[in-house]
């Protein structure tokens, strides 16, 4: 999980953040958040007196990891705590990975037949 977070609230990056910043910085419902303490055991706040909660930049960042596996990605919950305890939950998918070579000076001559191959792949499954 090496999702940056940045809250503007004017706090320092490491400050402890309340329940209900963390839920107006990733607009979710406190309840939401307590929810999702419950469901994944490797969430767990501060609890000062009062049972008043304290996220630390470690807990956010969780937040954020499990609010786009479940909100963006389309996870359950299960599926959710599953990827972050194998640790395949990692940083939001800019590019999905690639099993076509790098590009290099011959690149275009070799990627147009595979392209033309995954074309027809993609059309033989349609058809079927």
């Amino acid at each position: 999980m090496s999702e940056s977070v940045a809250f503007d609230d004017g706090k320092d990056a490491g400050a402890l953040r309340t329940i209900g910043e963390v839920a107006t910085g990733f607009d979710i419902r406190q309840h939401v958040l307590r929810y999702w303490e419950q469901q994944f055991p490797m969430l767990r706040p501060l609890k000062r007196s009062g049972g008043r909660r304290y996220y630390r930049p470690e807990d956010v960042t969780l937040v954020a990891t499990i609010d786009r596996l479940i909100n963006r990605e389309g996870y359950t919950l299960k599926g959710a705590r599953q990827a972050i305890e194998k640790g395949s939950a990692g940083a939001p998918p800019a590019a999905a990975p690639s099993t076509v070579p790098a590009a290099g000076p011959d690149a275009p001559a070799d990627l147009v037949p595979q392209l033309r191959a995954i074309r027809d792949r993609l059309a033989n499954a349609l058809a079927a």
